[in-house]
């Protein structure tokens, strides 16, 4: 019975993984720029070592080796993955406000290093610093940038920052060269663990990108992951039940 209670834990551990997963992306619907986070599976093979001759060859042998060759698959997560799909706009006609159409990300500092992020609801400091929600400064031209205050200031498409018709810097708009060194590192921030490259999407002034959470679809896969928890829980106490049965009364005398 081991092999049946090693896959209903593995199962169960799986799904409570997809339910908290479920959960931090329903937490951040309203968040803006948010990508939410899925999780891909693959099977994993235990292999005895009979299996590794699967075909009866007359010439090697006449008989069929015993036990016959079996492969026990067992779904694993394999990895967590970030749904980078597009949000919706949503008009706020804030002249700091940028969302990102296509393939982009703003590079902003946070203690010394440089992170990315696909929130754009920016403000200016009281030194008339381009900072984010929480304060950290926005890129241009590899560092940050200062506006003077109460100027008409225009961002086009590919992010030059324009102020009373005067060029006053270029913010850094980047996309990582491999999507799959992208990870998230909290406060709506990516770190980069690989090369990055000139983006290839455009910035629109005055819009800000709402978070890609479909919430009926997120509520639907949450109630899916917890029935297959609880039904991995039935096989589990299922299993520890013949278990029971079986140690008390195989080889019992009447």
């Amino acid at each position: 019975m081991q092999s049946s209670i090693f896959s209903s834990l593995f199962g169960a551990m799986s799904n409570e993984h997809r339910i908290d997963i479920s959960a931090n992306n329903l937490a951040n619907v309203n968040t803006t720029g948010f990508k939410r986070d899925n999780c891909a599976f693959q099977d994993t093979f235990q292999r005895f070592a009979h299996d590794y001759v699967v075909d009866a060859k007359s010439f090697i042998r006449e008989k069929s080796m015993l036990p016959e060759p079996k492969i026990l698959a067992r779904p694993r997560l394999s990895e967590e993955v970030i749904d980078m799909s597009q949000g919706a706009f949503q008009k706020t006609g804030n002249a700091f406000d940028l969302a990102v159409r296509g393939d982009g990300f703003f590079k902003v500092q946070k203690d010394g290093g440089e992170y990315l992020t696909r929130n754009g609801v920016f403000s200016l400091s009281a030194d008339g610093v381009l900072i984010t929600e929480q304060g950290y400064p926005v890129m241009a031209n590899g560092g940050p940038v200062t506006i003077p205050a109460r100027s008409n200031v225009v961002i086009d498409e590919e992010g030059v920052i324009t102020a009373d018709g005067a060029e006053i810097a270029r913010l850094d708009f980047v996309q990582p060269a491999d999507p799959r060194g992208l990870k998230k590192d909290g406060e709506n921030l990516f770190v980069l663990e690989g090369e990055e490259m000139p983006a290839e999407g455009e910035i629109v002034q005055g819009y800000i990108e709402k978070s890609n959470v479909e919430v009926v679809n997120e509520m639907v896969s949450m109630i899916e992951c917890q029935r297959s928890f609880e039904m991995y829980q039935k096989m589990i106490s299922t299993t520890d039940q013949l278990d029971q049965k079986a140690i008390t009364q195989v080889g019992k005398t009447s």
